[in-house]
């Protein structure tokens, strides 16, 4: 089975939880993906449902270009970091404005109700 577009969208199979969280994918799709043994695999959260990605030396470079980035500007893992939770206020705020309205108004009532 190979996939035809990057942007397929395709229920495969359903499997089941290990005792130990292992999850096994069908050899078609390890085939497919040219996955073996021990190959590295991101597990992104989204919503509910979790993606499993591949990892790809396309990724592993584009990790290592961002790391050279920052450190090429003399920027530390610490303030990296310390930049995340405004960066994710921005783009929470961009992607859902209507929650995070909300979620400002109901920071705002909280911090003027007497407890």
């Amino acid at each position: 089975m190979t996939l035809e577009t990057a942007d397929t969208v395709e229920f495969l199979a359903t499997t089941r939880l290990g005792e130990k969280g292992q999850l096994t994918i069908p050899k078609e799709y390890r085939q497919s993906l040219a996955l073996d043994p021990g190959s590295p695999i991101a597990v992104v959260q989204v919503g509910n449902a979790l993606l499993l990605i591949p990892e790809q030396a396309r990724f592993r470079d584009l990790c290592d270009r961002v790391a050279h980035a920052f450190s090429s500007r003399g920027m530390t893992a610490a303030e990296v970091l310390s930049t995340l939770p405004e960066a994710r206020k921005r783009v929470y705020a961009r992607l859902y404005p209507d929650l995070a309205k909300r979620k400002r108004r109901k920071a705002r009532t909280s911090k003027t109700k007497p407890r």
